[in-house]
């Protein structure tokens, strides 16, 4: 019996002894293909020499060293590759461990920036329904996964949110993509005259809604207006790209396709590819000179903030996806896989909708495909297509609460930047297959 206290105490959870490319293989030696990356983390597959190589020769130098004492040239050669690789005016760089760490990061210099400027009565963050940023008590704080705040609202700070970018549910007949945009947008300028823009810190968003509701892109023009209406009232755009960014929807920040930058951004797992914990909170120099001309401290802090061997991984990691032109591999990949999961997947009858951005996909479940009313959440279908993905042999993240953290269900698949094409086909058939199972399974 394991004494360790996994995520779920149901069931036994398989033992994973190998990884090679895209491919996990347990103790028995069944071999499972990972369409999610884990959690959108192993973007260079299971065992490329670059980050394995960087760990092994930091190891050998220096491990850790504590950031009150000093730095090290391997986490400022990250940071400069990361501001290197970011739209401007981000040029400052946190390194952290994890996504939940990069939030509460950047939760705490958004109230020092402020605070810095006197501004003592900014307190509020606004963030969108349907959304996730993190564990801890401050990002479940300003998300909305309905299932992971249940134990914890008594503690959590009340969430002030607005409609999330969800066309496929809340858009209108008589409304363009672009129409639709622009009105669930400005609710975010209802909410912060609501709570007075002077008692607000900022807007907090995934630039591509992640695990709670299915992968949602933004539409043409919404995040454009969102940047203007924080311009407007003078409140930080805080942009989550821990499950989006680092590549994986084509560009290095997924932003850079809606032609905005963030005051402060948070990337995470895929900066890593899975080789080490990181994470990194990006801002702006205004942010960062306000911090040095004030107080000349910031007032937070981690253990294994700029881990020596960490850096060093995510650092080859970094260095990979440049040298060997993987987001070129991102864009070709995602057209080639959306559009084959739209012809095996387009006409079937609880398939409602098929959406991504990159290799950042998502499939939403529905009970009746014409007006798209949501599976009943007692068949829990994305429990069991989870478990007949795994039979089959395909990994894959799925979910439950979609539309609204109670109804519906979704499906995520985020494989890795090095997929051929094979591995496309591979991807299609066995989701295609375990999906068919799932229905059979739960009688829908």
């Amino acid at each position: 019996m394991t004494q360790i206290i996994h995520r779920s105490t149901a069931y036994t959870l398989p033992v994973a002894v190998r990884g090679e490319g895209v491919y996990v293989y347990d103790e028995h030696g069944k071999r499972y293909l990972d369409a999610c990356g884990g959690a959108a983390v192993s973007c260079l597959g299971y065992s490329h020499p670059a980050p394995i190589e960087a760990i092994r020769r930091q190891a050998s130098e220096l491990a850790y060293i504590h950031s009150g004492f000093f730095t090290s040239e391997v986490a400022e050669k990250l940071a400069d590759k990361l501001v290197s690789m970011v739209p401007e005016p981000l040029n400052h760089v946190i390194l952290l461990s994890g996504g939940s760490e990069g939030v509460e990061a950047a939760l705490k210099l958004a109230r020092q920036y402020y605070v810095e400027r006197g501004e003592l009565n900014r307190q509020h963050f606004i963030s969108r329904r349907q959304s996730f940023h993190g564990n801890t008590i401050g990002a479940l704080s300003v998300g909305s996964h309905a299932a992971r705040k249940k134990p914890y609202r008594p503690i959590l700070q009340a969430e002030k949110s607005i409609a999330p970018c969800y066309p496929y549910r809340e858009r209108r007949h008589d409304e363009s993509e672009e129409q639709y945009g622009l009105r669930v947008a400005n609710e975010l300028e209802a909410k912060i005259v609501e709570l007075g823009a002077k008692n607000v810190i900022g807007f907090i968003a995934e630039t591509v809604g992640g695990a709670t509701a299915g992968v949602l892109p933004p539409v043409p023009g919404y995040l454009e207006r969102i940047r203007e209406i924080c311009d407007q009232y003078d409140i930080l755009l805080i942009l989550d790209e821990v499950m989006c960014g680092s590549g994986r929807t084509g560009t290095f920040l997924s932003c850079e396709q809606d032609g905005i930058s963030p005051d402060i951004a948070i990337l995470a797992k895929g900066m890593g590819a899975g080789y080490q914990p990181i994470a990194a909170t990006l801002c702006t120099g205004e942010i960062f000179q306000a911090v040095q001309g004030g107080s000349g401290a910031l007032m937070h802090g981690h253990t294994y903030m700029g881990h020596a061997i960490a850096c060093a991984a995510s650092l080859a990691v970094l260095e990979t996806i440049e040298s060997e032109r993987l987001l070129e591999n991102v864009n070709a990949k995602s057209s080639q896989l959306i559009e084959k999961l739209h012809i095996e997947l387009g006409s079937h009858p609880h398939i409602g909708d098929i959406r991504g951005r990159g290799l950042f996909i998502g499939i939403e479940f529905v009970a009746d495909k014409i007006s798209q009313r949501p599976l009943h959440p007692d068949q829990r279908f994305h429990a069991v297509l989870k478990r007949v993905s795994e039979r089959n042999g395909i990994m894959c993240y799925t979910g439950g609460g979609t539309v609204d953290g109670m109804r519906g269900d979704h499906v995520l698949l985020a494989p890795a930047y090095i997929i051929t094409d094979e591995i496309v086909d591979e991807i299609v058939e066995k989701m295609s297959r375990s999906i068919n199972d799932s229905v059979a399974e739960t009688r829908l």
